[in-house]
């Protein structure tokens, strides 16, 4: 469908891409990684056309078609609404409705058989082009992006940014090019969101390309990895995890090739440094210096993976009740955002705050920071010092500051040594902490901040979508730094591995009322599905019970009988699914433990954890047979 060979592409004297190759075949679903700088957004616009390489062949078949989402269409504005916006994709179609209605609206006056012939043949065509499903069709798109039915008529001008990208988004949805180019397409999309899109991408009939940091999102929308590494192109078959295997082969591959080329260099040059001088050898020294000038040489493994080696500490320790929230409401006018709501903070809670946008997260974190006015109370416990990271955390950089003049500023008292150490572990190492922030990358201004709100003393973190323009390096570099980090936070994010990884409670916005659920992101999951398989089988049995009611109603002794023996095994019913709630968790906290290195270090605490497992599988297997037999039971009943 598209390749491109011999790619080199210079920004001035840095080199982006030498003889780099790609190629798309129809379907399929690429995920383009590589650090920020790398080179990544530069190819998509190569491939969209935005960007002349220095060299290279471009081939690709007349009827491809390419649709580019990226940052650059936050700056698009429109007074139309935002399914007038999105119905631009179906251009033609449109303007065919627009002659349509103009012959429509002739026929009033003229009745020629030449209006009627043009005006019959437009609406077959446009039947054809399913013009009469197309405002369904962008309504469609737009809810499952995140839009309520009663927004799709407001304005695009309205929406802020991030909501203005997803009509663009879905724009490009209903345009079905034959490649689909994504860059960060998560950074705009809660939860509720990706998960559509990632639906709506396994069904894609066209190819695709996906720049993403969401490692999940990568695993359940792609079958083909591009690697930008060392001014190259390299692909791998399979999704991102099996990405991740197959890298550490091919690394310990060419780092075997590197150093067995190095040992050969080395033995030429000491040969030639020997005989040099000797003119009975200079045919043989000849020879060696020119096999050397010829060698291609095996580029070394750079490694894409970087660890803590800081330890971010601060020099108080905060009370136990870092934060409570007394009957917290908000509301914007006539919208009410949050019903009052009573919830705490204790030391050493690691908090995700979840849900879709626009439930009241990002409200709720200036409400808890005091920077947002609210009803209720919120007290802040005893020696707690917060600070609070969020977009514009970025923009508030100072542009014409170095890297490592703007971490002075913070003001943490740190040694310009042990700065430097926090950079490093942020990617910013040698002279890369004199840049300017202006000439800095997104992903790399993200980074700079979020050192800054690391090395600022405080003991309490509010981080409002701290992963956006990361890349997956700097994810991880995030992750390390806040799994040691010894105080308390709470952040907002829809990336899910990123919650998985550092989360020991999950809040939700439930009817306006904050909810707490006291556990990890998994075992949330598992519950909240539960939850929700739960009520549909309630709703289906309330259903039941009332027509049984309408139909007959229960006067007889029998019928009083069986109604308490319902009740009876519904309570039942009940009390076994939390039972089972209890011990799938505990189920997965004991996998969980039998992966950990001091327990399958030890044999015998792991045949000890082994045995817990079991006797736990067990009781679950009854406790699963008994809620069938049951629920069987219950049905028979009514």
């Amino acid at each position: 469908m598209l390749s491109i060979s011999n790619l080199s592409y210079n920004i001035g004297d840095r080199i982006i891409f030498s003889n780099a190759q790609i190629h798309i075949k129809p379907k399929e679903k690429i995920g383009l990684i590589g650090l920020n700088g790398t080179g990544k957004t530069t190819l998509l616009k190569i491939l969209n056309g935005e960007i002349t390489p220095d060299s290279g062949e471009i081939s690709r078949k007349k009827i491809c078609t390419i649709g580019f989402l990226n940052q650059d269409l936050l700056s698009y504005q429109s007074e139309e609404s935002i399914v007038a916006v999105a119905m631009e994709a179906f251009k033609e179609t449109v303007e065919i409705e627009i002659i349509i209605e103009h012959l429509i609206k002739q026929l009033e006056t003229d009745y020629s058989d030449n209006v009627l012939h043009r005006l019959a043949t437009l609406q077959e065509k446009y039947e054809a082009m399913g013009g009469y499903t197309l405002q369904s069709q962008a309504e469609e798109i737009l809810e499952g992006v995140g839009f309520k039915t009663s927004d799709l008529h407001r304005p695009l001008s309205e929406f802020s940014g991030g909501w203005r990208m997803r009509v663009m988004l879905a724009k490009l949805l209903l345009e079905k090019p034959s490649i689909l180019m994504l860059d960060e397409p998560t950074n705009h999309l809660d939860l509720p969101s990706i998960q559509w899109v990632e639906n709506y991408l396994k069904n894609y009939e066209g190819s695709a390309i996906i720049v993403s940091h969401d490692k999940i999102f990568l695993d359940n929308t792609i079958s083909k990895i591009i690697e930008v590494n060392n001014f190259k192109l390299n692909s791998f078959i399979g999704n991102y995890s099996f990405y991740l295997q197959e890298r550490v082969l091919r690394n310990e591959i060419q780092k075997n090739a590197f150093l067995n080329q190095q040992q050969k260099i080395k033995q030429t040059e000491q040969f030639i440094n020997r005989f040099r001088a000797k003119s009975t050898k200079a045919r043989q020294v000849q020879s060696r210096v020119k096999s050397l000038e010829r060698m291609d040489k095996v580029e070394d493994v750079k490694s894409e993976s970087a660890e803590i080696s800081f330890k971010f500490s601060f020099s108080q320790k905060s009370g136990r009740h870092v934060t409570q929230l007394k009957n917290v409401s908000k509301s914007f006018g006539k919208l009410e955002v949050l019903k009052p709501s009573t919830i705490g903070i204790e030391r050493g809670d690691k908090i995700a705050l979840i849900g879709a946008n626009g439930i009241g997260k990002s409200t709720l974190l200036r409400i808890i920071a005091n920077t947002e006015s609210h009803g209720g109370k919120v007290e802040t416990g005893y020696n707690v010092v917060p600070t609070f990271y969020a977009q514009h955390q970025i923009e508030a950089l100072t542009l014409e500051n170095e890297i490592l003049d703007e971490l002075k500023q913070v003001g943490s008292g740190k040694l310009e040594q042990e700065l430097r150490m926090v950079l490093g572990c942020f990617l910013f190492s040698g002279d890369d902490v004199f840049k300017k922030i202006k000439v800095l990358s997104g992903g790399e201004k993200s980074r700079v901040a979020l050192a800054k709100t690391l090395i600022s003393e405080a003991n309490f973190l509010l981080l409002d979508e701290p992963t956006n323009h990361l890349d997956i390096i700097s994810v991880n570099i995030l992750i390390q730094a806040l799994q040691q980090f010894k105080g308390t936070f709470i952040f907002v994010s829809h990336d899910r591995y990123f919650i998985s990884e550092i989360a020991n409670k999950i809040w939700y916005i439930e009817n306006q009322q904050i909810k707490e659920y006291p556990g990890t992101f998994r075992e949330f999951e598992i519950w909240n599905n539960r939850q929700k398989i739960k009520n549909v089988a309630h709703a289906e049995l309330d259903t039941k019970e009332k027509k049984q009611k309408k139909k007959k109603p229960a006067h007889s002794d029998l019928d009083a009988k069986r109604s308490n023996q319902l009740r009876k095994l519904k309570k039942r019913l009940e009390y076994l699914e939390n039972e089972i709630d209890i011990l799938e968790a505990e189920s997965l906290q004991a996998e969980e433990s039998m992966s950990e290195p001091e327990i399958y270090g030890n044999i015998d605490k792991l045949a000890e954890t082994n045995k817990q497992y079991d006797h736990i599988k067990t009781r679950l297997e009854e406790k699963n047979l008994e809620w069938g037999n049951i629920a069987e039971e219950i049905e028979r009943l009514e």
